[in-house]
């Protein structure tokens, strides 16, 4: 590989990290092909993509910049999952793909400035979705209201109720 193909590569991984909300680092050695293509085929699902790069151009693009805390994380055969939708749900892929199958290892994450190691990774992973994020916050505002609607409805229908009973008692007075 020449120099102009080992900069271009580089410039892409720079603005792969620059359009990532997160990314997360993990060892894929022993990995299949087939593997490999599954976990990009659930990661493209939730917008994020699975590169394997090489540990110097990695290094080089992360040079200088926020991200240089991930450096001392490339080592072996890493492969760079670049999160560009739901963070939760790339995390959740990786970690349960790396449960399925051992020969994949979570090593570290980058999420808003700051180093991610695997346990935060797998904490990211339990969170629910954005969407049961989303739903459980419109419950909680709808909740309130659904209250006073009921209260307001009860005032009524115990009132029918009232005239309801005094005409039953009405109707057993007369008829006895």
């Amino acid at each position: 590989m020449d120099r102009n193909a080992k900069v271009a590569w580089r410039d892409d991984i720079v603005s792969k990290f620059d359009a990532s909300s997160a990314v997360f680092l993990a060892q894929y050695s022993g990995l299949t092909v087939e593997d490999l293509t599954a976990l990009r085929r659930e990661l493209r699902v939730v917008n994020a993509e699975f590169h394997v790069v090489k540990n110097t151009i990695a290094k080089k693009a992360i040079e200088g910049r926020d991200e240089a805390v991930l450096a001392p994380s490339f080592k072996n055969q890493l492969g760079i999952i670049f999160a560009k939708g739901d963070v939760a749900a790339a995390a959740k892929i990786v970690t349960e793909t790396a449960k399925k199958n051992d020969k994949l290892k979570v090593v570290s994450g980058y999420m808003e400035k700051s180093l991610i190691d695997v346990k935060g990774v797998q904490a990211l992973a339990s969170l629910p979705s954005r969407e049961v994020l989303l739903a459980k916050i419109i419950g909680s505002l709808v909740a309130p209201h659904r209250g006073i609607l009921g209260v307001m409805h009860g005032v009524p229908r115990a009132l029918v109720s009232v005239i309801n009973q005094i005409k039953e008692q009405k109707v057993e007075a007369e008829s006895a």
